[in-house]
């Protein structure tokens, strides 16, 4: 899952930064709105968590362009005005969510996983799939009831592919979930990930597209539940 944190306050950027990568989150941290706003237009990402007093572009102005462009990326908004006046702007200029500062690291990490969650239409936190069990709130994966040992991008690969069954991703689209603007990436970095799921997993659950990308089939006993 990849999240574009836009946040100019060093120390809480950082640790916020931090907290999502030991999580499992593919992050990349701009400081800028204008920057941030250039960014959104080129780039794709599963989730926003968007200061809104930001240098040379207010957050807001950022969301409003992103909302102008029919952006559904979910927002989070994060903010030190605790106002109900800056609450409802921020909710009508299209933000999804907010947390006003000071906050918790593990409220932040509910609130992404409901967003999360109301993006894909599911209604908890565990993805069943034959005889799978993702659980995005303890990042573990089990087949057939027994521990899957996962890296943290294997991990990553396995959500995006069984919270979008039955649809086709690119190599690009799967990348740019993977991997942030500092990571080294090897030519063949995904087929191996792909090909680590699949030992693990069985080797007819991911199908490749051949010239497109990859997917999971979607299948009528994939529920949500506890």
């Amino acid at each position: 899952m990849r999240v574009l944190l836009v946040e100019d306050d060093e120390l809480l950027g950082d640790g916020v930064h931090t907290g999502l990568q030991q999580e499992g989150y593919t992050v990349d941290w701009l400081r800028d709105g204008r920057e941030a706003a250039q960014a959104l237009q080129t780039e794709h990402f599963d989730l926003i968590i968007l200061d809104i007093g930001l240098p040379r572009m207010s957050g807001l102005n950022v969301l409003a362009d992103l909302r102008s462009r029919g952006s559904q990326t979910p927002v989070l908004i994060l903010t030190a005005r605790d106002t109900v006046e800056d609450r409802i702007r921020g909710l009508d200029s299209g933000a999804d969510d907010y947390l006003t500062k000071p906050f918790d690291l593990d409220e932040l990490y509910a609130r992404l996983r409901a967003l999360q969650r109301r993006t894909s239409s599911q209604t908890t936190h565990i993805i069943n799939y034959q005889n799978i069990k993702l659980d995005t709130a303890s990042h573990t994966v089990t087949l057939d009831g027994n521990l899957v040992n996962m890296s943290r991008r294997e991990f990553a690969l396995l959500h995006k592919l069984l919270q979008n069954a039955g649809r086709v991703h690119s190599r690009e689209q799967l990348a740019q979930t993977l991997y942030g603007w500092g990571d080294e990436i090897d030519s063949n970095a995904l087929e191996v990930h792909i090909h680590n799921l699949r030992k693990k997993l069985g080797t007819k659950l991911i199908r490749t597209i051949r010239g497109i990308g990859y997917m999971i089939e979607k299948e009528s006993s994939t529920t949500d539940d506890n």
